[in-house]
């Protein structure tokens, strides 16, 4: 079916549907000029949002619909919860080029919809316009979190424990299988596969972390572990040094590595779009926080470093050198690491 045999405001009216899920505080939601909502007045309101533009971040015919939109929401609640935050309220703004077809738009939907309400998020509203080429996709979300636990990346201080919420570089490797496609991929490969297109916002983690007290500075790893680390470096003024073996790799990565005569920890610290959290804490705490956190995710958190005061990013190698690394993940308007 084509956009023009519904018109813009049917295709309004269709992919409304399911976006309402939670009515506490909201007193407009899709219908109005805008939307009207409360926020709680004792906590800090936090706003985000992304776009992703069609042969920029996505290629339409390597991406079903579904998971395309799943990600596009995704990477917003990631940033929530890099903040310690819990995401309430969402804001998703489409132009649609012509001959896209409604089914396509309806399954992008589906999976913003899905993931939302699975965090308790309403999709509020947004704006639908045409494109000359390309889809284009934005997503905004709002969310709030107490004054005393929010994170910024502004907060570490030397001697503080670097840590991750889970392995990264396997989105990376992920994309390699977007690009040249899935047909006969083993099981172990597809796992990458599915690091990349279905990213898990680490949400329950971020608001665990914020809550302890101990966590000083958090983002979450989307431009590439070492591009990430940098923004910790640069916005708290420290250095921080990453041991080489405490980076989490993971065993398919580490096999996908080996067939492409790849270094996993390079490949693992420019590698992007992992939304795991890279957090720095007490280092008096650390111990415990672990502790708690192995109790309550079932898996560790990942020591993989210390903030110095070197005022920059270093890599501790297997054999003890020292060596300073640069910021090779993703750059819109960069050169990007192959």
């Amino acid at each position: 079916m084509e956009l023009s045999e519904i018109g813009e405001f049917g295709f309004i009216r269709r992919v409304s549907r399911g976006c309402l899920i939670r009515s506490e505080g909201v007193e407009r939601a899709i219908g109005d000029d805008a939307a009207a909502f409360h926020v709680p007045s004792d906590e800090l309101t936090l706003v985000t949002t992304d776009l992703l533009v069609e042969r920029v971040h996505f290629l339409r015919d390597a991406t079903s619909a579904f998971n395309l939109g799943h990600k596009a929401m995704a990477v917003n609640l990631s940033d929530i919860a890099a903040m310690g935050g819990t995401p309430r309220e969402a804001f998703v703004s489409t132009a649609i080029p012509a001959g896209c077809p409604v089914e396509y738009l309806d399954e992008m939907y589906d999976g913003m919809k899905r993931l939302a309400a699975q965090h308790g998020v309403n999709i509020l509203g947004g704006d639908t316009t045409a494109s000359a080429a390309d889809l284009v996709l934005n997503v905004t979300v709002i969310g709030h979190v107490r004054r005393d636990q929010v994170l910024y990346r502004s907060g570490a201080r030397p001697g503080d424990a670097v840590c991750v919420t889970g392995p990264v570089g396997d989105s990376r490797a992920g994309l390699h299988f977007v690009l040249q496609g899935t047909q006969g991929l083993d099981p172990s490969m597809r796992r990458l596969f599915e690091a990349h297109i279905l990213p898990r916002p680490h949400l329950e983690e971020g608001r665990f972390l914020a809550a302890t007290g101990a966590a000083t500075a958090a983002l979450d790893v989307s431009d590439g572990l070492s591009s990430d680390l940098t923004h910790i470096v640069e916005e708290s003024g420290v250095g921080i040094r990453v041991e080489a073996e405490g980076i989490p790799i993971s065993a398919e990565l580490r096999e996908f590595c080996a067939r492409l005569a790849k270094d996993p920890v390079r490949f693992a610290l420019s590698g992007g779009e992992d939304y795991v959290l890279a957090v720095t804490v007490r280092r008096e705490r650390v111990q415990d926080v672990s502790r708690d956190f192995a109790a309550r995710f079932g898996r560790p958190l990942y020591r993989i470093g210390e903030a110095t005061d070197s005022g920059r990013l270093e890599l501790v190698t297997p054999d003890g050198r020292v060596d300073a690394v640069g910021p090779t993940g993703w750059d819109h308007f960069g050169a990007h690491d192959a």
